[in-house]
């Protein structure tokens, strides 16, 4: 499945690692991710050669082109939000995670939008579940 993996650039890099988590469990079980390597520690060097209007174009062309967005919003990112809603615009479905304990924006919280679905999870192994819970969502529709 093509999945866009959407998570904080310039909002913090702090959830780095299980970023890098999430996308390699999705790389390993034979996803496309044309975002991984945003889970990536080297991200802020690449990203800073590529201008903004390449980045928007880049990024909109993937979100349309995916099957799916996974997000990983336990960083606000302005960027996030809007892939975010990009995509449910679009008809994709996301599946937005955070670190339980985390305050989330309300928008994400309290949108009701069928393809939606925003999850809290304690760890590594929680969050993996989550996304496959997801992916099995999808994959009987």
């Amino acid at each position: 499945m093509n999945l866009y993996f959407s998570c904080s650039l310039t909002g913090g890099r702090k959830d780095q690692v299980i970023y890098a988590q999430i996308v390699d469990h999705l790389l390993e079980h034979g996803h496309q991710v044309p975002t991984a390597h945003l889970a990536r520690p080297e991200v802020m060097a690449l990203e800073k050669v590529v201008n903004p209007a390449e980045v928007y174009r880049r990024d909109i062309d993937w979100i349309d082109g995916c099957q799916a967005m996974i997000a990983e919003v336990s960083t606000p990112s302005h960027g996030v939000g809007y892939e975010i809603a990009y995509a449910l615009g679009r008809g994709k479905p996301v599946l937005c995670c955070y670190r339980e304990g985390i305050a989330v924006s309300k928008m994400l919280t309290g949108n009701d939008a069928r393809r939606l679905q925003v999850r809290a999870y304690q760890d590594e192994d929680q969050v993996i579940s989550l996304i496959e819970a997801f992916l099995e969502n999808l994959a009987e529709r």
